[in-house]
């Protein structure tokens, strides 16, 4: 049986319940069960759906139930992202055995959690498995049960694909003569099993811990393409050989501009290191060298920035075969003269407590070398020793400012010298201020791997290799994340007019101000469209409220299907942005 809608002329089509059959002579004929016109048009299609095998659902709440509810827009934003960039293709490579197919799926899970969630591997692990799924990972990606010592074996098989997988980057982005952004940060270790973890320079503040190092490698608009880590006592500058190597062998690159800040080129390096590969570089001058330049009758001198706050110097001595671009910014100025008296201030209150310890009559500190610790610990707290004067003896301490060498270092407040090897007609003053100002991309970077969105601590792992592989997942992670901050930009709270605002500056030395655009969306919290704006966090998690449903039909136990919640008005902005179909990211 079927039904057949049929032509009345100027009235309404007969809608008729026809059966189909054979006369006689075999000839396929039909015949007319009903006429169902006056039926509601809601009735006809119900009876189309069941004439076709369907399933009657009742108006009751016991007639369909959602068996599972998972949140799911957030998972194909960054799925859709990686797919779409080829990145999980990247991963798995030439590699067509089971094995490795599952080990890139779980490597492409962790890639995704890592954005939506950031967990330990265990935590992973749980978060995919069907009973206890917190998103629609597991199930789009069709992992099934996944034991634990599988997202490790995923860790190790990532990692012997680290350098084939950073060498397609480089090629996607990278090119002869390009700028490549470098610098280095930390992270503390927990646990003290992993042999990189190590006492040093901690710039998280927290010498109580070992920590390893990790070195960074950008785009010039702050895309990361690669990572290496080091023990945790590596000091900055003799972590540049191993970049120089990577990039001039593994990447084939063979003309390329490092920029990197200036504890990490500094001339050793230069000499030891970048002249003899044929690379060029970008850097600044450590403050020693800025007053060498500053002395009397050197090249140096404040009346170039009477008028202008950017002048080419040339210091051929000092600095054979670079150009030397010295700057002053004065709002840089102002901020260090006001942590310098601050920073007086509050050391002579603390010498003021010393004296007052000498001076008082019930146990006095009066030994000459007590006081001398005490001292000690005061002006080495935050560098001081250099502008006072102290005077120590038992039972005595007395101190004074050295005003020469204060006003000193104050006339070269603000002033900065980028040093570089690229000739004037490749790269002109203003451009080569420009590209050591975007090492600003790459600390962005740092702040979202360590804290912001990917929490690259605590480091839950002891050996050396499933830290380089946790690392490395990470910095994957921060990647498929750069190029959603790009898509999304528009509905975050991004300035998506920049370049605009950076081409109105008098000098690349001024801070950029915001652009129209941003100030009208940090005021109104509303995108040119309407739309909210918000930060990436939050609307990334906003995204997870777009839920993949499993539906149950309890008249047909077997009768399963799946159903998408009805996106909001922002989420269909997202993924038009995005040019992604969250129904289909499968």
């Amino acid at each position: 049986m079927f039904i057949e809608m049929v032509p009345n002329r100027d009235s309404p089509p007969a809608v008729l319940l026809r059966e189909s059959y054979r006369d006689e002579q075999g000839r396929s004929q039909k015949r007319t069960l009903a006429n169902l016109s006056k039926l509601p048009r809601d009735m006809i299609d119900t009876l189309k759906a069941v004439l076709k095998g369907g399933t009657v659902i009742g108006t009751g709440p016991q007639e369909l139930e959602v068996e599972r509810s998972l949140p799911h827009g957030h998972v194909a934003a960054a799925l859709g992202m990686i797919r779409k960039i080829g990145l999980d293709r990247l991963i798995l490579g030439a590699a067509k055995d089971p094995a490795s197919r599952r080990c890139c799926d779980l490597v492409v899970a962790m890639v995704v959690d890592r954005l939506i969630a950031p967990r330990s591997k265990l935590g992973f692990v749980r978060a995919i498995d069907e009973e206890t799924a917190v998103s629609s990972l597991g199930a789009v990606l069709h992992l099934g049960r996944v034991k634990e010592r599988e997202a490790y074996e995923a860790l190790d098989w990532l990692l012997e694909r680290q350098g084939r997988v950073e060498n397609g980057l480089a090629r996607r982005h990278l090119e002869d003569g390009v700028l490549v952004l470098y610098d280095v940060s930390s992270s503390y270790f927990e646990g003290r099993c992993c042999p990189l973890a190590r006492y040093g320079h901690s710039r998280d503040h927290r010498k109580d811990r070992p920590q390893i190092v990790y070195g960074l490698l950008c785009t010039r608009e702050g895309l990361p393409i690669a990572v290496e880590v080091f023990d945790g006592n590596t000091a900055d500058p003799s972590t540049l050989s191993a970049q120089i190597e990577k990039v001039k062998d593994r990447f084939r690159i063979s003309r390329l501009v490092l920029v990197g800040d200036r504890g990490m080129i500094t001339s050793a390096r230069i000499r030891d290191e970048l002249r003899p590969a044929n690379l060029d570089w970008i850097t600044c001058l450590r403050a020693p060298a800025v007053q060498a330049l500053a002395a009397e009758n050197g090249p140096l001198q404040l009346s170039l920035f009477d008028d202008r706050d950017l002048a080419e110097i040339s210091a051929p001595d000092m600095f054979p075969g670079e150009r030397l671009i010295a700057c002053r910014n004065h709002d840089l100025a102002a901020e260090r003269a006001r942590k310098r008296e601050d920073l007086l201030a509050v050391t002579e209150r603390e010498l003021a407590r010393i004296e007052a310890k000498v001076r008082r009559r019930n146990a006095p500190l009066r030994d000459a070398a007590e006081i001398g610790l005490a001292v000690g610990a005061v002006l080495n707290k935050r560098k001081m020793a250099k502008h006072f004067v102290v005077t120590i003896r038992d039972g005595h301490l007395s101190w004074h400012r050295r005003l020469d060498q204060i006003e000193a270092e104050a006339r070269l407040d603000g002033i900065y010298v980028i040093r570089t090897s690229m000739p004037a007609e490749h790269l002109n003053a203003a451009e080569a201020v420009q590209a050591y100002k975007d090492l600003s991309h790459v600390e962005r970077a740092f702040r979202s791997l360590k804290s912001v969105d990917l929490e690259i601590r605590p480091i839950r792992h002891w050996t050396a290799d499933r830290v380089r592989a946790h690392v490395f997942l990470c910095m994957l992670a921060y990647h498929v994340e750069w190029l959603l901050r790009e898509a999304l930009a528009p509905l975050l709270f991004h300035d998506t007019d920049l370049a605009a605002a950076k081409a109105e500056r008098t000098s690349p030395v001024a801070a950029t101000a915001p652009s129209d655009v941003v100030k009208v969306k940090k005021t109104t919290r509303r995108s040119a469209d309407g739309q909210r704006v918000m930060s990436f966090g939050d609307l990334i998690a906003h995204l997870g409220t777009l839920a993949r449903n499993t539906m149950h039909v309890p008249a047909r136990p077997k009768h399963r299907f799946t159903l998408h919640s009805k996106p909001t008005a922002l989420q269909e902005a997202a993924f038009d942005l995005l040019g992604l179909n969250p129904v289909r990211v499968q």
